[in-house]
């Protein structure tokens, strides 16, 4: 059963006093307190909680004692040396529904008094799974998107998309996400990750951060330890379509608004016929009656050109957008090749051309 695994980053001293000085071995706990988010019936969560001996003798866990028989430990038995870290283990089975507080009393030779730690969460009696749908190996760090979409999104939004991973590797994985873009933040949960355990890390778009509208890109990198290189075969890419904020237009403005008609949203290339490049046309239509405003016109891959000869379209009029493929980089792209519009039609601000390559 896969367990979920939490530590924690803010910093708590507990020091021990001996008389008029400070003893030899002091030891420190990084987070006392650590929240296990939520787990499934029977499925135990594990905190690890860090720790180190800050002082300048050997530190000696004593003992480590739970509140109750359904919380296990694990320990260092042996002596730590001074500046030494290590961690302690503590484990909950899971076997009652509903929110858990759990806390174990840790005795050492640092502290005249037991130091407590607590791990919490809340057991749900259907939790999804995902231990099976990780198609993706990110250099043991097996994830079940290396694409991102944030679609169909107004200025002022902020979305967020969630990438499930697993650790599987031999060791604990510290995973983060690298060379984050101003308009992006990453929050990864657990931040250590065991071997055979799962995460997710969440993904924030702060679209004010974003000046134009439509599509941008970017590509970032799941690291599996801090400090880790970017590699290629570690990139995730990313792309946000912000859209025109015309929700607010009323009932007479949207009467006198442009009207877009299109005479295709998808073009088959097929296998190009042996050639190495393709070029279809597309109509695009304004049967509204004011001015059709094509303002953006991008694409979400390489290996295609677009032009179109004429931006501004009247009412009543039309205008040509031909879109040429080449084969070469077609066959290289990972994620579906598309065409972006965006228009002030309010009723169709966002129109995606889909492009299907024979590989």
């Amino acid at each position: 059963m896969m367990r979920k695994l939490l530590s924690g980053l803010t910093l708590a001293i507990c020091h021990l006093a001996i008389g008029t000085g400070v003893s030899a071995q002091t030891l420190t706990v990084v987070n006392e307190t650590i929240d296990c988010g939520k787990t499934g019936y029977g499925i135990p969560a594990t905190a690890i909680f860090e720790m180190q001996n800050t002082g300048t003798a050997q530190l000696n866990i004593i003992s480590v004692q739970p509140d109750c028989g359904c919380t296990q430990v694990e320990y260092p038995k042996k002596g730590i040396a001074a500046g030494e870290r290590f961690s302690i283990e503590m484990t909950y089975d899971a076997k009652m529904l509903g929110h858990f507080y759990k806390q174990a009393a840790v005795k050492s030779n640092g502290s005249e008094k037991p130091i407590f730690i607590t791990m919490q969460g809340v057991v749900m009696p259907d939790l999804e799974d995902y231990s099976g749908n990780y198609p993706y190996n990110l250099g043991g760090l097996l994830t079940d998107k290396i694409n991102i979409e944030f679609d169909d999104v107004n200025q002022g939004d902020q979305p967020q998309q969630v990438i499930h991973i697993m650790n599987d590797g031999d060791n604990v994985m510290q995973p983060n996400v690298m060379h984050l873009p101003s308009y992006l933040s990453a929050h990864v949960e657990p931040e250590r990750l065991s071997p055979g355990h799962a995460g997710r890390i969440t993904l924030t778009l702060d679209t004010k951060a974003i000046r134009n509208l439509g599509l941008t890109q970017t590509s970032v990198y799941l690291a599996r330890q801090l400090g880790e290189t970017v590699r290629s075969d570690n990139e995730i890419g990313v792309s946000a379509v912000v859209l025109p904020d015309l929700k607010e237009l009323t009932g007479g403005q949207k009467a006198f608004a442009p009207k877009l008609q299109i005479s295709a949203t998808e073009i088959d290339f097929g296998d190009f016929g042996g050639k190495s490049k393709k070029t279809a046309e597309i109509v695009i239509t304004n049967t509204g009656r004011t001015v059709l405003d094509i303002s953006s016109l991008q694409m979400f891959t390489a290996g295609l050109r677009v032009t179109l000869d004429k931006q501004e379209i009247r009412a009543g009029e039309s205008a040509k957008l031909k879109i040429t493929g080449f084969r070469q980089e077609l066959s290289r792209v990972r994620t579906q090749p598309r065409v972006l519009m965006i228009t002030n039609d309010p009723e169709r601000p966002k129109v995606v051309i889909n492009i299907k390559v024979k590989k």
